[in-house]
This record gives structure tokens, C-alpha cells and sequence, in this order.
């Protein structure tokens, strides 16, 4: 949220949607500027949901509907993340104005078959924040200036918003995103792969070669990794926080606390560290070594929890390494593993 703060800041945009690169076919809406045919004054930036940019596409251009760009691989159009920033005056003139901020209202049937005669799910009305550029473009007119900033899938966008089922189903037609609770971890897990190796520790990242199949879903052998927020929420702090260290691929690593900093880790196993929020922890050359965590699949007869169960697999936590310091101070975690205070 922040860098796209900076850029509606610098742009002067009315409304900035954060975007990806979309996968052509994703279940994804597509941020696109749609030109009027008399009057370019109503031409407009806006999200096409994914539903409606095929048929859309295939009326438009060389008709080809919703296919990727042989180049790059992805849809020509930018997929929306839903996440939108907003500047207060310009939606302020919205909530004033004839609509009173209400945008109209539509219905998305999810059907379970190319048939089209029974539903996936439950159909409801619904209405889009993202179709409220029609009401900046309804109360400002050419002056609503609406735009988009891309970031990389794996920086900001993975949903966790359907089922396993579904997921799997999604995985068989060839699907890269089948945005289940299992995939959208595995992708958390890669993306702090990915901040711990910006920082300069070696981890193993994980590319789409790399994905193992389980529960019926591609998803990350690891190394499995969580940072807090209350450990690190820009790429200051994982400069300032991370120095050195490697974690091996079959590692889960837990990192919490606003003053806690790690150096020259040596991980195979797993390791929890929870610091809080008045203690200062240093790790500094600590090794470890254990038998860690594993991803277990879920047996169809097992009595398990439906939490867990919409992930297809259990977390085996078969040996841990843990450090819960609540105490204020300053500690000390060395290479023989003994927490130190220093005061």
C-alpha cells in the first residue's frame, strides 16, 4: 500500500488500483481503458471482470478473446488485486454527488459446468468497489484521472479464496493460480524466501521447476518461513534485521519482534523465535540443528479439523527449536544455542 501511495501522491491519481501480471483465463479482473465511441470525454480506466473480458475481447481487435501475450506469457491487460487507493476529495465529490457513492449492482452466476444449469456456489447480487470510476468519471469528467501500479505476482497477489476441490480441479486444466489456502501460503512461504535472500542470507528460492504436489496442489518443499510483522514490514528493516545466514530447503523458521536481530544463522531444522515487544534479542551465529517440521497429506477418512482440512495437509511439527523471550532487556542467542541476558 504504501510505494502505491507514493505513486497516486506523484501521478495525482483520483484512484490507483494495485495490479499483477494476469495469467490469460485467470479468475481475474483486467484493468483496462475503454474508449467511447463518440464522446472521448466518457472513455475511462477501468476493471473488466474476468467473466466479461473474454467476450469482451473476442467483439475487439483480432477477436482472439482472452489470450497471453506470446511475449511476456501474461494477458496483455494488468490483473486487479482488489486493493485500491483512494484520494479523499475526489471521493468525497462521489459520496455528494447523485449516486451518493452507490455503484450498480450486478450478478456473477459460478456455474458448475459448461452446461450452465446448476451453480458452483450460491449466486447473490453484488456490487464492485472497482466500478466506482464510473462515478468519478459521472461527477468529475475528464478530470478524474484513474490509474494502476504493477507489482510482481509474488510481491502482493496470491488469494486464498477458493476450495481444494476447486483448486485441484484447476490445477488438472492446467491452472497456474488455483488460489486455495495451500497455495496461497506456499507463495507467503516463497515470498520471505525471496526477502531473506534480498538481505543476504543463502536460502534456496523456490521457482514453478521446483513445486511439490501436495493435497493435489503444486506448493513450495521449503524452506517454510514466517516474518512477524512485528519483525519486519519494510525492506529497511530486513536489511537492518538479517546479516548472513543460511537456511537449508527443508527448514521452517519463525521469526517475531520489533527489536530482534539475526546474524550468520545456521538452519537445518526448525526454529521459533517470538521476541516481545521491550526485549532486545541478538542471535548471533546460532546453529541449528533437528528434525523439523513436514507437510503431512490429509487421509480422506482421517478426523481432521476443517481449518486444516481445506489446506490437504497437516504441518507434523516432528522437533523444534523455540525461543519465547518476553522479559524487557537485553539477550543474547549464541552459536551454543544458551539465551543470554546481557543486563
Amino acid at each position: 500500500i504504501i510505494p502505491t501511495m507514493g505513486v497516486s501522491m506523484k501521478k495525482g491519481f483520483d484512484m490507483n488500483s494495485i495490479c499483477i501480471p494476469r495469467l490469460a483465463g485467470e479468475a481475474a479482473g483486467a484493468i483496462t481503458r475503454l474508449e467511447h465511441k463518440t464522446d472521448p470525454d466518457k472513455s475511462l480506466v477501468i476493471n473488466v471482470e474476468y467473466n466479461q473480458l473474454d467476450p469482451l475481447l473476442r467483439t475487439q481487435g483480432d477477436c482472439k478473446g482472452d489470450v497471453a501475450d506470446p511475449e511476456t506469457g501474461y494477458s496483455p491487460f494488468p490483473g486487479n488485486a482488489n486493493n485500491i487507493v483512494i484520494e479523499m476529495d475526489a471521493y468525497a465529490k462521489t459520496l455528494r454527488g447523485e449516486d451518493r457513492g452507490v455503484v450498480v449492482e450486478f450478478v456473477n452466476p459460478k456455474y458448475k459446468d459448461d452446461s450452465r444449469t446448476e451453480f458452483k456456489k450460491p449466486t447473490r447480487l453484488e456490487c464492485m468497489m472497482q466500478d466506482i470510476p464510473k462515478l468519478f468519471q459521472k461527477e468529475m469528467g475528464k478530470e478524474a484521472n484513474i490509474g494502476f501500479t504493477m507489482f510482481d505476482r509474488w510481491f502482493t497477489f496470491s488469494p486464498a479464496k477458493n476450495s481444494l476441490e476447486s483448486g485441484i480441479e484447476a490445477v488438472s486444466k492446467g491452472s497456474l493460480a488455483p488460489g486455495t489456502m495451500s497455495s496461497a501460503e506456499s507463495d507467503k512461504y516463497i515470498q520471505n524466501q525471496r526477502k531473506l535472500k534480498f538481505a543476504g542470507m543463502d536460502v534456496p528460492v523456490t521457482t514453478e521447476k521446483d513445486l511439490v504436489t501436495i493435497g493435489g496442489i503444486p506448493v513450495t518443499p521449503g524452506p517454510r518461513i514466517i516474518l512477524c510483522p512485528a519483525f519486519t514490514i519494510s525492506q529497511q528493516e530486513i536489511l537492518d534485521k538479517i546479516q548472513g545466514g543460511k537456511i537449508t530447503q527443508r527448514s521452517s523458521l519463525v521469526l517475531e519482534g520489533h527489536n530482534l536481530v539475526v546474524k550468520n544463522l545456521d538452519l537445518d531444522g526448525a526454529l521459533v523465535i517470538r521476541a516481545g515487544p521491550n526485549s532486545h534479542v541478538t542471535v548471533d551465529g546460532l546453529r541449528v540443528r533437528n528434525d523439523g517440521w513436514e507437510l503431512k497429506e490429509i487421509p480422506e477418512d482421517a478426523d481432521i479439523p476443517e481449518s486444516v482440512r481445506i489446506r490437504g495437509y497437516t504441518m507434523a511439527k516432528n522437533d523444534s527449536t523455540i525461543y519465547i523471550i518476553k522479559e524487557p532487556g537485553n539477550f543474547l542467542i549464541g552459536p551454543d544455542g544458551e539465551l543470554k541476558k546481557l543486563d
